[in-house]
């Protein structure tokens, strides 16, 4: 062996003794340390939340916003003494330690996740505690956001924590444990457009949560913000109608541009306010939220009612189509009512109203008419006929959980009262409005829009366009459903007399109902119920200056007549668009954090496209005169 292998080979030695000596080093004298260390260094994926859209009226004035909040966050990793820490939240948040103990063990598989314990924390609570955190390492407050609602309204809807069964449902849609999601209203409906996607931040942290400074480049994800919605909503206008309906009184106001469906007031009546769900609400809130009532309950969509005599103007329509009557076709004399088979049918107008044609019996709501009328109309050609009208069945408004209401057939009756029931005493009542029949406030709404606009029937909407990161009309969002009443020039324009007759004739119910600048039509309803001794009040109509502009419906709860309950109301509302025409209808400047070169016209689009043929609705058998979506 050369003295440069001896070299060599000492070499090797050595350096193959350090290598040993540091091998037992590291894995022995101090393996147990070393085992802490690797297991105490996480790779952790950092969510950073998107901005969720905010709601603006057409003019962009704000509905809903994001608002700074205080949360505090519970790491369940690093909790070191658990009953000390239940007694400082149940002392401080009035978090019982059972709902502390539900929230670890849902989330017990996520141990390294920060779970949200308490939203929206007042900034004086937030300071008075924030000095106890030494004392509970697990425990951290962050800066987030929450929603403001700028009124009480049942239209936004209202966001929360998302729950199990919801999470189970969108766990692949990129929601966390923490995730708010619309629970109702429009938060709900376009969640997807509202929501945006959360972004991702890769941090590699200690056994302490601090970060070691690792992925400087690529570990990090920037989040997509939300789209904002401009709604058709005018927020002057609605804020007159809220006003306008009497206090103490349960009912619903729906206002829509008559020539492209768009909702400029929507009210329910009693409102309640979301804010109330940006926090922890008390048993005491709670048990208010829930009482008769139903504040929570949306009468403008959710709920369905008689309609009365404001449905009145579909009997004649369906009788017209068949070619059972025409314009100036008079029926039996009314002398106070109409005997069918063994059974008196009371007119409203005990003096009778002599023998009326068309117009007549629209201008003076004579129910005779209709009951003679209805004696000779199928009756499932009728329901059918009603149906196609986009009544008794979803409008497809884009807020959850409308109702269809409903329109008995045939078999229903079979059905439900045996195969020997007479079917001509109940049609008599359906062709008023009355009997089993219910209708909600949008579908009224919508009908009689589509008088104004000539027959063509446009499907009601909130949305007009999204801003922010995209620019989407709502027909780009979901193209707008528009159809032709099953009604020819010729019928159309005989009940549209009628209903100019109703606020305008000599012996018109609706006389009250004229504004100065424009032609009033419209039609009053008093809808009998097994809700209470009084009538609900209907009014439905539409004004027309150089063309048609508005229609309005207005409804209350066992409120009385609806000549002199609803009408008046409509009128205030008539008059204060026709004050205020040119202010409601003028377009707004796009705010400059909206501008983009893409923006559409201000206005919606009132071009007219063909219409087409809409399936009929679910038919729903009535429990009672409020139906509610579970």
């Amino acid at each position: 062996m050369t003295k440069a292998e001896k070299v060599f080979y000492i070499v090797c030695v050595i350096l193959f003794g350090i290598l040993l000596v540091s091998i037992f080093r590291l894995q022995v004298i101090q393996g147990e340390h070393y085992k802490q260390v690797a297991e105490s260094n996480f790779v952790r994926i950092h969510r950073i939340t998107a901005t969720r859209g905010e709601i603006y009226d057409q003019k962009y004035r704000p509905i809903v916003q994001n608002i700074p909040s205080h949360n505090l966050y519970l790491m369940a990793s690093a909790i070191q003494d658990l009953p000390a820490l239940a007694r400082f939240l149940e002392l401080h948040f009035e978090l019982s330690p059972e709902e502390l103990n539900q929230a670890i063990f849902r989330n017990r598989f996520r141990s390294y996740e920060e779970i949200l314990l308490v939203d929206n924390v007042a900034f004086e609570k937030m300071l008075s505690v924030s000095e106890y955190l030494n004392y509970y390492p697990e425990l951290s407050f962050r800066v987030d956001s929450t929603r403001q609602y700028h009124y009480p309204n049942h239209f936004t809807g209202y966001v929360g924590r998302i729950n199990e069964r919801e999470y189970d449902q969108h766990r692949d849609e990129d929601y966390s444990i923490n995730s708010y999601i619309g629970k109702t209203g429009l938060e709900r409906y376009y969640e997807v457009l509202l929501r945006g996607k959360d972004g991702r931040e890769i941090v590699q942290v200690d056994a302490r949560g601090r970060s070691l400074g690792l992925f400087k480049e690529g570990g990090y994800e920037d989040p997509l913000h939300g789209l904002s919605l401009v709604l058709t909503i005018d927020n002057d206008l609605q804020d007159f109608a809220m006003r306008v309906f009497p206090d103490n009184v349960k009912g619903a106001i729906v206002v829509s541009d008559v020539r492209t469906g768009g909702i400029l007031a929507y009210v329910s009546k009693p409102e309640y306010d979301p804010n109330l769900f940006m926090r922890r609400i008390s048993p005491e809130i709670w048990e208010d939220l829930n009482n008769p009532n139903k504040p929570l309950l949306d009468r403008v969509i959710h709920a369905t009612y008689p309609p009365g005599s404001v449905f009145k103007p579909i009997t004649l329509g369906f009788g017209l189509h068949k070619d059972i009557v025409q314009r100036d076709t008079r029926l039996s004399p009314c002398i106070g009512g109409f005997q069918v088979g063994n059974r008196f049918f009371r007119c409203w107008e005990h003096k009778g109203h002599g023998r009326t044609n068309a117009v007549e019996a629209l201008m003076q709501s004579c129910d005779v008419y209709f009951y003679d009328l209805s004696l000779q109309l199928p009756l499932d050609d009728f329901k059918a006929y009603a149906l196609e009208s986009h009544l008794a069945t979803k409008t497809g408004i884009d807020l959850p959980n409308e109702r269809n209401g409903f329109f008995p057939d045939t078999q229903w009756y079979f059905k439900t009262f045996g195969q020997n029931i007479g079917i001509q005493g109940h049609k008599v009542n359906l062709s008023i409005g009355q009997g089993e029949i219910l209708t909600s406030p949008i579908q009224m709404n919508a009908y009689y829009s589509a008088i104004a606009n000539d027959g063509i029937w446009i499907q009601p909407h909130l949305l007009k366009q999204t801003v922010g990161r995209a620019i989407l009309t709502r027909d780009e969002v979901d193209k707008l459903e528009k159809i032709r009443l099953p009604l020819d020039n010729d019928d159309l324009k005989t009940i549209q007399d009628g209903l100019y007759a109703v606020c305008n004739g000599p012996k018109g119910t609706a006389r009250s109902v004229q504004v100065p600048g424009a032609t009033t039509f419209g039609k009053t309803g008093s809808a009998e119920n097994s809700m209470g001794d009084l009538t609900h009040a209907w009014f439905c109509g539409y004004i027309v200056t150089d063309k048609p502009e508005i229609a309005v419906t207005v409804f209350m709860e066992n409120a009385g007549g609806g000549s002199a309950m609803a009408a008046p109301i409509a009128r205030q509302i008539f008059d204060y668009y026709m004050g205020n025409i040119e202010d409601i209808k003028r377009a707004a400047p796009v705010p400059a954090q909206f501008r983009h070169e893409e923006i559409p016209p201000q206005n919606e689009s009132q071009d007219q496209i063909e219409p087409t043929e809409s399936e009929d609705g679910i038919e729903e058998m009535p429990e009672q005169d409020v139906q509610v979506e579970q």
